[in-house]
């Protein structure tokens, strides 16, 4: 079988904040815009529930640059379900942020139909995503790794061109898994590794997550 064509879809913004999930405490971004950022990108953008977004490449289009700032938080979420009253300013504490400053990225992707929707040709989903990026629309404003942090998006220029990196960045989270046997999302995480300015995700990622899938008993 022919491989499809992957979609391509540019996207930048002032800052960025990627958060590493070990640590606590404070915020810090890893060095590029995890797969499962690009996801939630992606969805923001066009969704449907005849398919999954497969993310294939991330090429970092513009050098890698980190500030600090401190933000303003609260320790503990207000339940809807207490009867005292919530008082955010007797719950404040100022924690650090690493972030990313001036970013842009070329997200690469493919479309894995559903079983449901096994009969659909992904053509017609590849199309429609081509004219909501080139119309600029989305079902929510996208954002880089915090809502706080917008994202603009266009379809990508010719003359884009992933920064020259070489790098190991180590493990980086890949995406949320639920575990439905302990009824909680589980991290998969692999090696990460920046080629040339080009992030490319192992396929074999989402191989092993469709046989987990599959695996999965039915009610």
């Amino acid at each position: 079988m022919a491989q499809e064509p992957w979609l391509e879809v540019k996207v930048w913004g002032e800052y960025a904040c990627f958060t590493r999930p070990e640590m606590k405490a404070e915020r810090v971004s890893y060095p590029v815009m995890t797969p499962s950022a690009a996801r939630g990108i992606l969805e923001a953008i066009f969704w449907k529930p005849e398919f999954h977004w497969q993310v294939r490449e991330i090429h970092i289009l513009k050098p890698i640059r980190f500030f600090s700032i401190l933000r303003n938080e609260v320790n503990r979420k207000a339940s809807p379900r207490s009867r005292t009253p919530y008082f955010a300013d007797e719950d404040r504490a100022q924690r650090h942020t690493m972030a990313l400053r001036d970013v842009a990225y070329l997200i690469r992707v493919n479309i894995a139909l559903k079983p449901h929707a096994s009969r659909e040709h992904p053509a017609k989903y590849r199309d429609q995503f081509r004219r909501r990026v080139a119309r600029g629309q989305c079902y929510h404003m996208p954002y880089l790794g915090c809502r706080e942090f917008p994202a603009g998006f266009s379809p990508p220029c010719v003359d884009d061109t992933p920064v020259d990196m070489t790098e190991d960045l180590g493990l980086m989270l890949f995406d949320m898994d639920y575990d439905s046997s302990e009824e909680r999302d589980t991290p998969r995480f692999f090696e990460a590794r920046l080629e040339r300015g080009v992030l490319r995700v192992p396929p074999e990622l989402y191989e092993a997550r469709e046989v987990a899938h599959a695996a999965r008993p039915t009610d």
